[in-house]
C-alpha cells in the first residue's frame, strides 16, 4: 500500500512538473504562440486556451500564494536562491538582543561582571536600570530606564515590585523595533555570559518558531518553590523573534493575573504558559543557587557548552588566589582561544602509574593515584551547598562528597594560561600546581613520594580548536598521556575514535 502511495505520489508529481513546464513555457512565449496562431487563422480560440490553462496550472500549485514561487516564475531560480540564502544564513552574535537587568544602586558594582563578556561593537542590546546613573569607566552597552510600573499591583509578601519592571525588559526591548534580530536573550547584571557558545546554542534552533530556551536552578528547592518550568532569569535564557513579539502584545494585561508571584522569571514564565509555550532546556545556561565553591560543578561540567554563569558574587573566586572578577576574567581568556571546549571533561589513564586523569578544559587538571571510573568522575564534587536544605536530595544532579582523608584526594592543577600553537586550529593549554585550600592534599603522608601525583608542577595539554556539531548526538571527547616525567606531564585530548572506550589500565581483559 505504502508503495503504491509512493509511486501514486511520485506520478502526480511528475505531472505536476510537466504542467508547469508548459505553463511556464506558454508565460514565456504567449506572444510568439499566439502571433503564429492568428496567422494561421484560429488564433482567439488558441490564445484563450493557453491563457486558461496557465491560470489553472498555476493557481492550483501549492505555493501560488507564496511570494518565493511568484518570484521564481517572474524571474528565474536566481531569484529563490536569493531568497533562500538570506533566510538560510547561520545565526551570528548580530542576531541577538541582550536585555540585561540591573538596578542603580548595584550598577557599580556589578558593571564588571559585564565588562568581562560584553564585546563593544559586536554585542547588540542594553542594560535596564530603575534610574538613571552616572557612567564611568569601560564602555559597556547602552543604558537604557525602564517605564514606570507602579500601576501593576504586588502582592508577595518577601518578594521586591521591582519583579514586574524586569519582567517587561523582553518586551520593552521588542518595542525598540531593533532590525534583524533572531533572539531576545535575557540575563542579569552579574551574569556571565560566553556570547560564542550563546551563539552556537541557539543556532542550533529555528528563530521563526515559538521557542523560549534556559534552564532550572541546580537547587531542588528553588524548583519546587518556584517551578520546574521556568528558565532562572540569572542563568540566562532566550525567547525568539516571534514568541518576543507575541509576549509584547499580551504581557501587561497577563501581568494583571499574576500579582502573587514572587520573580520576574515567574512571571515571563506564566504569561508563555497561557501562549502556550514550554520551556526548552539547555544545561549550559547556569543560574548557581548554590553557596561556596564552584570547583565541583567546573571540573565536571555537562557535555554542553558553557553559556553562562550567575550568582558569582555569592561564591568563592573559581581560581585561587584571584579576585572574583580577576578569576573570571582568566576563564574567559581561555575561552576566547576555544570556546567551544572550555570546560569539557576528557578522562584518561596514566597505566604505568596507575593514576587517573580528569582534564576540564580551561580551567584544571585533576591527578588521582588510584584508578577511578568515568561513571564516577562525572560526578562533581560536592564543594558547594545549595540554597535551602529542606530535600533530601537538595540538587537537581548526583554528586560525591570530598574525601574526608586527604590521601585520597586528587592533586589539582589550574590553569596557567590558553594559547594557540604552531596553527591555528592548534591549543596548548598549560595548568600549573596550585591547590586550593578546601581541596588540598597536603597533609597526606604518601605526598613526597615521587611517584604520588603531588610531584607534578606543571601540565601541558595539546588539542585541536574544538568544532562540534551540537546537534549531533553528544560525546565526551577522549584524552590521551603522551609523556609522563619527573614533575611534568604531557596530554593530548582530541575526538574519541570510533568505538573507543576509556578502560582502565586495571580491568581490561
Amino acid at each position: 500500500m505504502l508503495k503504491f502511495q509512493k509511486l501514486s505520489t511520485e506520478r502526480s508529481s511528475m505531472r505536476h512538473g510537466v504542467a508547469m513546464g508548459l505553463a511556464r513555457y506558454a508565460g514565456e512565449n504567449v506572444g510568439e504562440i499566439c502571433w503564429k496562431a492568428l496567422k494561421g487563422g484560429g488564433g482567439f480560440i488558441l490564445c484563450c486556451w493557453l491563457f486558461y490553462v496557465s491560470f489553472l496550472v498555476l493557481s492550483t500549485h501549492p505555493c501560488w500564494q507564496s511570494s518565493d514561487c511568484l518570484a521564481v516564475l517572474v524571474s528565474g531560480d536566481n531569484v529563490l536562491r536569493k531568497l533562500h540564502s538570506v533566510e538560510a544564513s547561520e545565526t551570528s552574535l548580530e542576531h541577538i538582543v541582550f536585555g540585561i537587568a540591573a538596578s542603580a544602586q548595584k550598577w557599580k558594582q556589578r558593571k564588571p561582571y559585564i565588562d568581562l563578556w560584553w564585546q563593544p561593537g559586536w554585542t547588540r542590546g542594553f542594560v535596564w536600570l530603575d534610574r538613571p546613573v552616572n557612567e564611568t569607566g569601560f564602555p559597556g552597552p547602552p543604558i537604557r530606564i525602564s517605564e514606570n510600573t507602579s500601576h501593576f499591583n504586588y502582592t508577595h509578601p518577601q518578594g521586591i515590585r521591582s519583579a514586574i519592571r524586569i519582567s517587561r525588559i523582553v518586551s520593552e526591548t521588542f518595542r525598540l523595533g531593533l532590525p534583524d534580530v533572531r533572539w531576545f536573550v535575557m540575563g542579569d547584571d552579574d551574569t556571565l555570559f560566553v556570547p560564542q557558545n550563546l551563539v552556537r546554542v541557539l543556532a542550533k534552533y529555528d528563530h521563526n518558531q515559538y521557542y523560549y530556551i534556559g534552564s532550572n536552578s541546580e537547587s531542588t528547592d528553588q524548583n519546587a518553590i518556584h517551578s520546574y518550568g521556568m528558565a532562572y532569569g540569572g542563568g540566562g535564557f532566550a525567547i525568539s523573534y516571534p514568541l518576543a513579539s507575541a509576549l509584547a502584545q499580551v504581557q501587561d494585561e497577563c501581568l494583571q493575573r499574576y500579582p502573587y508571584l514572587y520573580g520576574s522569571d515567574q512571571r515571563i514564565q506564566a504569561c508563555l504558559a497561557e501562549l502556550g509555550v514550554p520551556l526548552t532546556k539547555e544545561p549550559g545556561f547556569h543560574q548557581f543557587d548554590i553557596h561556596g565553591n564552584l570547583f565541583g560543578i567546573l571540573a565536571a561540567h555537562p557535555i554542553a557548552p558553557l553559556v553562562s554563569l550567575h550568582h558569582l558574587d555569592n561564591v568563592a573566586p573559581i581560581f585561587p588566589n584571584m579576585t572574583r572578577v580577576g578569576a573570571l576574567r582568566h576563564l574567559i581568556e581561555a575561552a576566547r582561544v576555544d570556546p567551544d571546549r572550555t570546560l569539557q571533561q576528557s578522562i584518561c589513564y596514566e597505566g604505568r602509574r596507575k593514576w587517573t586523569i580528569s582534564v576540564s578544559w580551561g580551567y584544571c587538571v585533576q591527578v588521582l593515584d588510584r584508578i577511578e571510573l568515568p561513571r564516577v568522575l562525572e560526578y562533581p564534587i560536592q564543594t558547594f551547598v545549595a540554597w535551602g536544605h529542606s530535600m533530601k536530595t537538595p540538587f537537581q544532579f548526583n554528586t560525591r562528597p570530598v574525601p574526608r582523608n586527604p590521601c585520597q584526594r586528587a592533586t589539582v592543577l589550574f590553569l596557567e594560561n590558553a594559547a594557540n600553537g604552531y596553527s591555528s586550529e592548534d591549543v596548548v593549554s598549560r595548568y600549573m600546581k596550585l591547590q586550593a585550600p578546601d581541596l588540598s592534599n597536603s597533609n597526606c603522608t604518601q605526598r613526597h613520594n615521587a611517584d604520588h601525583p603531588n610531584s607534578l608542577q606543571k601540565i601541558t595539554v595539546y588539542s585541536k580548536k574544538m568544532r562540534p556539531n551540537w546537534t549531533l548526538a553528544p560525546r565526551r571527547h577522549c584524552c590521551e598521556v603522551i609523556s609522563s616525567g619527573k614533575g611534568e606531564m604531557e596530554i593530548v585530548v582530541r575526538s574519541c575514535r570510533e568505538g573507543e572506550i576509556v578502560s582502565p589500565p586495571l580491568l581490561k581483559p
